[in-house]
């Protein structure tokens, strides 16, 4: 049997049915639109982002009593000041410790050669002058490379000015208008969809509880991990310790690999700061027990209704839509893998009967 064959069985079997033809074109099409004119409409997608998280608190409101146009107002106007708040009070802080860790960059990059350097000494049988002078000239090379990058980076982000500025206006408007307007969005939405929409109506409400609750725990972990690293590392006297702690909690949105990187910036402060004393042992440690706690005990209580994947699946989630739409396709990397998964489950399984709206 030909490999042709089994294929045109497989097809024949899994779309001959309307309903999965319809999801297989649904999602060719929504891919299509998204590498296309991702770009484009890239504030909408952040607009919605911003709408599954304030829902919750708006329906809330709702079912105790308040008019959804006011309920919805009293939340936009809460996010637009904790927002403010939080730029107010970070930005310069961050801004000022990332101007003077470039500046000291350096001063620890000579402390960290002088140490290499004096490796032969130390180990003469396991480490040879000669290897250390090729690591440390390609190590300057590729410095310098980065250094350009990031200046260059730097300029051409001068002109991002104007995209700021609509993201500020814009974005908020429609934030207001999808949490007010959301069931006529939804029932417009629902009249372009085909008849034959039973296996898009699976996937689709399964998927929406999903990303509703990955954006509001995946938020709430960021806010919980990052303020705990902030003030431990303030407790603990380590320099720059707002910055690092934002770069601690920021490390959440990529599993596994976020963790992994954001150590590296953590520990080189903290041995140049300390070297290797007790104190950078403590630092260590604290920062072991937070990342310990953070994947043990918050992520377990903030993403129980979430569908279990294997790691492997979620890093090569992470890559692939990574790779496709930069911080986004990170930040949407588990759901976008339980979407796939998903599909699949709905091609392959049963039929679901979903209840009546």
């Amino acid at each position: 049997m030909s490999l042709f064959s089994v294929f045109g069985r497989w097809y024949r079997r899994k779309f001959s049915d309307p309903d999965a033809a319809m999801l297989l074109i649904l999602i060719l099409l929504s891919a299509t639109v998204l590498v296309v004119w991702g770009g484009l409409i890239m504030p909408v997608l952040v607009a919605a982002v911003i709408a599954y998280l304030l829902d919750w608190p708006v329906t809330r409101l709702v079912n105790v009593g308040v008019g959804r146009t006011l309920a919805c107002s009293l939340v936009m106007v809460a996010f637009v000041a904790i927002t403010i708040l939080l730029l107010v009070g970070l930005v310069p802080t961050i801004s000022k410790q990332s101007v003077n860790l470039i500046q000291e960059t350096p001063l620890i990059w000579q402390n960290a050669q002088e140490w290499i350097l004096r490796l032969p000494d130390r180990y003469p049988d396991y480490v040879q002058v000669y290897q250390i002078q090729q690591m440390m000239e390609g190590f300057n090379d590729h410095m310098v490379e980065f250094g350009q990058t990031v200046l260059s980076a730097s300029v051409s982000s001068l002109g991002n000015v104007a995209a700021l500025l609509v993201y500020m206006i814009l974005v908020p408007l429609m934030v207001f208008f999808m949490l007010k307007d959301k069931m006529f969005f939804l029932d417009s939405i629902s009249n372009l969809l085909p008849a034959e929409r039973r296996l898009i109506t699976q996937v689709g409400h399964e998927m929406n509880t999903q990303i509703a609750n990955y954006i509001r725990g995946k938020v709430i972990e960021i806010v919980i991990v990052g303020a705990v690293s902030c003030v431990t590392f303030a407790l603990m006297d380590l320099r720059y310790s707002i910055l690092l702690g934002v770069l601690v909690g920021l490390s959440v949105l990529i599993p596994y690999i976020g963790a992994a990187v954001v150590t590296i910036p953590v520990a080189v402060v903290a041995l140049f700061q300390w070297g290797l004393t007790p104190d950078f042992y403590y630092l260590m440690i604290a920062y072991g027990i937070i990342q310990a706690l953070d994947g043990n005990l918050l992520v377990p209580l903030l993403f129980s209704e979430a569908v279990s994947l294997h790691p492997l699946y979620i890093i090569v989630a992470v890559l692939f839509f990574g790779g496709l739409w930069g911080f986004w396709g990170v930040f949407f990397a588990i759901p976008l893998a339980t979407l796939v998964k998903a599909v699949i489950t709905a091609w392959s399984g049963p039929e679901v009967i979903l209840p009546e709206q």
